[in-house]
């Protein structure tokens, strides 16, 4: 059960968004945001006055246009909330159900806000059998050469026996991929199928003799 939620009908039908490229939020995942534009501070204002849910969801081009949305995003709870002195918010959300977009409405607020269809994604709501597994091994075979190739860590104690969600999901969320690389683990149907693809983008680039390497994970 996510965040006290047991059907796709529980949730609210119409969701503000926050569009962040190259950034997803998945079902039990936690992200932590810095928010400091003051349309999203009234965002986050107006969330934590409500059920204080939020959709993170990528854009499809320039933010400074307003771009079209992508099709799937994720609805998050803040379930952390800070103010700095400089007046910005430090906020965790963490994931609930994922939803596709119906309609965008035309609205007054500053920030923007969706009609939100949670139904097919319905089984978000439900934590995965704890006892499950997968291929561990393998997965871990196509972990290790991505991260020395990216020049990246990970705690491989943690990553040896993390539940199978805790593990596919917190990396799909911070592996540096590509935004439609991100999208597509979004909108993976399964874990399973999330799983997958994760190892397939992991192999992809290890084999990739490029040297585009991104900042250390701690």
């Amino acid at each position: 059960m996510a965040q006290g939620y047991i059907k796709a009908i529980e949730l609210p039908q119409v969701i503000p968004v926050f569009p962040l490229p190259g950034s997803i939020l998945l079902s039990r995942g936690q992200l932590p945001l810095n928010v400091f534009e003051p349309r999203y501070l009234n965002m986050v204002d107006d969330a934590m006055a409500g059920d204080r849910m939020i959709g993170l969801i990528q854009p499809l081009g320039d933010l400074d246009i307003q771009p079209p949305l992508a099709r799937v995003g994720c609805a998050g709870r803040i379930t952390s909330f800070n103010e700095t002195s400089d007046g910005r918010y430090l906020i965790t959300l963490t994931g609930v159900c994922r939803f596709r977009v119906t309609t965008e409405l035309q609205i007054k607020t500053p920030y923007r806000q969706v009609r939100a269809d949670f139904a097919p994604f319905e089984a978000d709501l439900r934590a995965p059998d704890p006892t499950a597994d997968f291929d561990r091994d393998h997965f871990l075979d196509a972990l290790r050469p991505y991260l020395e190739h990216r020049g990246l860590n990970v705690d491989w104690d943690t990553a040896e026996i993390a539940p199978q969600e805790a593990l596919i999901n917190s990396l799909s969320m911070a592996l540096p991929f590509e935004p439609a690389e991100k999208q597509a683990l979004l909108e993976a149907p399964t874990l399973e199928d999330r799983a997958q693809a994760l190892t397939a983008l992991l192999r992809i680039d290890a084999a990739d003799d490029g040297d585009d390497d991104g900042p250390a994970m701690q």
